[in-house]
């Protein structure tokens, strides 16, 4: 007997249990906000160390990614994520884990057909509609600042 659309749902909120929304709002903040507290920190002591601030703002991309991409290498990520939720996705950090997974999910299959052709499966709309994005908006930029 199949169950109707009402039973159904009752029965996928009985198995479901309520989710703590506001805690993970908050928890994915302090997470997100320590992380970009901590790059900040990092950037304003290279600055320090008598690095040019676009230099240093640079090097602390590269450290974020680079950390990202280690900490996802040695299963690490995850488990923040799975605590943290959404502030391990402070963009840079998330983008580096989204590449990073599917390259070692499918590297059995070879670095062609597994990690280069899966690597930008998760990744690559972002890239995508993110460049087209942009466009958009630089086309819209420069139309209205042409009168």
């Amino acid at each position: 007997m199949k169950p109707t659309k009402a039973q159904y749902k009752e029965m996928t909120q009985k198995a479901s249990p309520p989710s703590p929304k506001m805690k993970n709002c908050v928890w994915a903040f302090m997470v997100g906000g320590l992380l970009c507290a901590a790059a900040e920190v990092e950037c304003q002591a290279l600055v320090m160390a008598g690095m040019e601030l676009q230099m240093a703002r640079t090097l602390t991309s590269c450290s974020l990614i680079l950390l990202a991409a280690v900490l996802t290498v040695a299963q690490v990520f995850d488990n923040i994520a799975k605590h943290a939720g959404a502030g391990t996705l402070v963009p840079i950090t998330g983008f580096a884990n989204a590449v990073v997974s599917p390259a070692i999910e499918f590297k059995s299959e070879g670095f062609i057909l597994g990690v280069g052709a899966k690597m930008f499966t998760i990744a690559g709309p972002v890239i995508v509609y993110g460049t087209v994005a942009s466009v958009v908006y630089g086309l819209i930029y420069w139309v209205t600042t042409l009168f």
